[in-house]
C-alpha cells in the first residue's frame, strides 16, 4: 500500500479564532453537524490568542456560521481574511511511513498501525490525564474494531487522537484525499 502525502487543500478564505481549545472544538463540532464544510487547523503564531486551533471557514459564510455560534452558544473572538496573512496555516496532520507500518501524528498525538492488517500497535504523546485509557482501548485492536477516541475521552489529546484515528481510515481503506 503506498501511503501519498495528505492533500492540505484549504477550506476557504477565512479563520476563526477562538481563546480556548474547548470553544474550538465545540464550534467546529457544531458547525459540521449544521452543514458546514470546515477545516480545524493550527493557526499562524500571529493570530493565536491562547488557543493552537482556529477554524478556517468560508468568509462567504460567516453571517450563517455567527448564527449557529449564537444559537449554540459558542465564544469566537474573530473572523480573519486569510490574505490578510503572509503566514501559512499548519496543516495538524502528518503521516510517516515505516514501510510495514504508518504513524500519524495530529498535534501531540500519534497513531501507529501495522499496513497489512490495520492492528493499531502503539498510542502516544499529549499530556492530558486519559492517554493511559485510549491506549489500553485501542492498542492491539484493528482500525476498523477499535472505538473512536472522541467517544472514550473529551480533552484536546482525544480530539487529536480521533484526526489521526479518520486518517489512518483512510489510508487503510485506500482514501488519502481527507
Amino acid at each position: 500500500m503506498a501511503i501519498k502525502s495528505k492533500n492540505s487543500d484549504s477550506v476557504g478564505d477565512g479563520l476563526v479564532t477562538f481563546r480556548d481549545v474547548a470553544s474550538a472544538m465545540k464550534g467546529e463540532r457544531v458547525l459540521r453537524s449544521s452543514g458546514y464544510e470546515v477545516k480545524l487547523v493550527a493557526p499562524p503564531a500571529e493570530l493565536r490568542l491562547g488557543c493552537d486551533l482556529a477554524l478556517e471557514v468560508n468568509l462567504v459564510e460567516q453571517a450563517g456560521i455567527e448564527r449557529v455560534f449564537t444559537d449554540e452558544d459558542v465564544t469566537f473572538v474573530s473572523f480573519t481574511p486569510l490574505s490578510t496573512h503572509s503566514s501559512p496555516m499548519c496543516d495538524i496532520v502528518k503521516v510517516t511511513d515505516f514501510g510495514q507500518w504508518v504513524m500519524i501524528k495530529c498535534g501531540n498525538m500519534k497513531l501507529s498501525f501495522e499496513k497489512a492488517t490495520g492492528k493499531i500497535v502503539n498510542v502516544s504523546g499529549g499530556g492530558c490525564p486519559d492517554i493511559p485509557y485510549l491506549n489500553a482501548e485501542m492498542v492491539d485492536k484493528t482500525l476498523t474494531a477499535a472505538p473512536h477516541p472522541n467517544e472514550l475521552g473529551y480533552t484536546l489529546c482525544a480530539t487529536m487522537l480521533e484526526r489521526a484515528y479518520e486518517e489512518a481510515l483512510n489510508i487503510y481503506n485506500g482514501d488519502t484525499r481527507s
